[in-house]
């Protein structure tokens, strides 16, 4: 494997082999060529996209390889041990010269654009007098965490200590044994815990969150800019956890909030300084709902005041407060945008390596992926008459969530909102997983104080902030870092699931295109993931709201608008990704000003149109 990373470009020593192309000499005019800007561009555009077509096809081949062999798993003509034996250096030596050195051409240039910031964003705080001040503690999202196998019965002592999610052993096992992998992803359906003979917990430290797979970072860059200032592993920490958990399984099955308690008071203690919680996308409701937990009595009994004797800011990068709109495909149908605008070669191979039904059957196990549901109801989303969110001159209003062209069907019989969803969704879906969603999670709204003052003793309120309050610290800062600009999945056209394998009632109608639907999901505004009125709601309105935010906690908004770079994979440091605003220059630059007790320096910025979306809401005032 090693010397496939040193072939790729991935491995070997970063001294021998720069990260950049050196400068021509311009004295040699050999060297030299003036062209126009326009032909540079459609220049590096041909070759770029021929090089990725071509590894793109030669590993879609290999893949196809892969799942041919698992469709003819009793078909003689395919031996899947054959295949698990494999190396990836034959394969490469299968492969023709000039594809395997395209793919090692596109890597030093995707390797550059990875790296174009490494350690800068750092360096410039650090050359004005930022250093490392509050200890930091990371709260990663449901991408960031890899899960690693600590079972010892024989169907687990193959994956022992191994990542079946968050690396290549999940891919390759996903693959070559799917069924078994399928056993060890999805929890029991009525506990919510391992099921018998399995288990798999969180993997820890940094290596659990700084890369999903190899070559593709999450954390990696947030990580190399605070150790320029600083920090290493005695003052700033991971709190990883099992993401398919419901909240309060965290504590019943791993102690969780427990020993995230104990490590901010030891880091308290040690430093004398409070900390900084750094949290990112599903990560943000955890650490919202802990703050629920460490106060309540009978559970963290830490007592109102444990929050603001305790931290000092909370960075919420990308946090999704009020859900995901493709939480309710996801677990309705086993679909989302990614899915729906596959072409129909590659949803044939999709459907018939992991189907519809398979898929939703998978996040249904995982109740930690349905605390992403939309929360607020109608009044957040809006109903058949407008929502908050609509755009000028727009057709259908947003409110119209779950939408039918042919209403024919007993499944299918009127559109339907985001309040309507949820039990459409129970209807058709099991009733263990009813059961699970109305124990563990609750998606109202609260009007007043007494009643979110009631909520706060209620573990299922304590993930949803239009049910609950802010902890009373009027010391706390919250920092709310989230892109905006890319087109995000709002709402969906459905349809009758007519397959005769499946066992789905309704699907996608991916046959449906027009303006801002594509493939039956209709797009709105976000940042590619979850939608603006999650993301921004609470920071620009909800927690100004005296109910909300009885202590006046600080609340400073900085939205950061998506301008990728055309020739970075993963959008360059300008990003507003969901995932990828985590290598953002300006967001390493914030988070590195908060933890070095700078936070004063940063001002609110709101490019997006939240501020009149918010008003819209039909949440009122106190």
């Amino acid at each position: 494997m090693s010397s496939l990373r040193r072939r790729l470009g991935f491995g070997g020593d970063s001294t021998t082999e720069p990260s950049r192309e050196s400068t021509p000499d311009p004295s040699n005019p050999n060297l030299m060529k003036v062209i126009s800007a326009e032909k540079l561009h459609n220049l590096k555009k041909g070759r770029n996209t021929k090089r990725r077509n071509a590894w793109v096809f030669g590993l879609g081949g290999l893949f196809g390889i892969a799942v041919a062999a698992f469709f003819a798993g009793s078909n003689d003509m395919i031996d899947l041990s054959s295949l698990a034996d494999l190396n990836m250096d034959s394969i490469l030596e299968a492969l023709p010269a000039g594809l395997v050195r395209d793919a090692q051409e596109m890597q030093k240039h995707e390797k550059a654009a990875v790296n174009y910031d490494s350690f800068a964003v750092g360096l410039h705080a650090r050359s004005e007098g930022i250093k490392a001040n509050h200890p930091v503690i990371m709260i990663p999202g449901v991408i960031s965490t890899g899960l690693e196998s600590w079972g010892t019965e024989e169907a687990s002592r193959q994956y022992f200590r191994k990542r079946l999610w968050g690396s290549w052993t999940m891919m390759r096992s996903l693959v070559l044994d799917k069924a078994s992998w399928k056993r060890h992803i999805m929890l029991d359906k009525i506990t919510g815990l391992d099921p018998p003979g399995i288990k798999l917990r969180a993997a820890q430290g940094f290596d659990a969150t700084d890369f999903f797979i190899t070559g593709y970072w999450i954390w990696n860059k947030i990580l190399e800019n605070l150790a320029t200032i600083g920090y290493d592993p005695t003052n700033a920490f991971t709190a990883a956890y099992d993401w398919r958990l419901s909240y309060a399984n965290y504590e019943v099955r791993d102690q969780y909030y427990t020993r995230l308690k104990a490590h901010i008071e030891t880091a308290v203690k040690v430093s004398d300084k409070k900390v900084v919680l750094l949290s990112h996308s599903m990560g943000s409701q955890v650490l919202y709902y802990f703050f629920h937990w460490v106060e309540a009595k009978g559970y963290g009994d830490g007592g109102k005041s444990w929050v603001d004797d305790h931290v000092d800011s909370w960075i919420n990068i990308s946090g999704c407060m009020l859900g995901a709109m493709k939480g309710i495909p996801a677990v309705l149908s086993g679909e989302m945008k990614d899915t729906a605008q596959l072409n129909a070669f590659a949803v044939y191979g999709l459907e018939k390596f992991l189907s519809r039904h398979e898929r939703a059957e998978i996040f249904r196990s995982m109740p930690g992926i349905s605390s992403m549901l939309p929360m607020g109801g109608n009044e957040v989303w809006g109903d058949e008459n407008g929502a908050p969110d609509d755009r000028p001159g727009q057709n259908v209003t947003y409110g119209n969530f779950i939408r039918f062209r042919n209403n024919n069907s007993t499944h299918t019989k009127r559109n339907i909102t985001v309040s309507q969803s949820i039990p459409y969704l129970f209807n058709h879906t099991e009733d263990w997983y009813k059961d699970m969603v109305l124990h563990s999670y609750s998606l109202g709204v609260a009007h007043t104080k007494r009643e979110v003052e009631h909520n706060q003793m209620i573990p299922a309120k304590w993930v949803n902030p239009l049910e609950t309050r802010l902890p009373l610290a009027p010391h706390l800062k919250i920092y709310c870092f989230y892109g905006v600009g890319k087109d995000t999945e709002r709402a969906y056209y459905y349809k009758d699931d007519l397959d005769p394998l499946t066992q789905t009632n309704v699907t996608i109608d991916t046959s449906y295109t027009n303006g801002a639907t594509d493939h039956g999901v209709v797009m709105g505004e976000g940042d590619g993931t979850v939608n603006l009125l999650s993301t921004g709601y609470m920071c620009n309105k909800g927690w100004k709201m005296k109910r909300y935010n009885p202590a006046g906690v600080q609340i400073i908004t900085h939205e950061m608008p998506d301008e990728p770079d055309r020739f970075s994979p993963r959008g360059g440091p300008n990003t507003g990704d969901h995932v990828d605003i985590l290598g953002r220059s300006s967001l390493n630059d914030l988070i590195l000003r908060v933890a070095g007790g700078r936070g004063e320096l940063i001002e609110e910025k709101v490019v997006s149109n939240i501020l009149e979306y918010a008003e819209k809401v039909k949440i009122s005032d106190d």
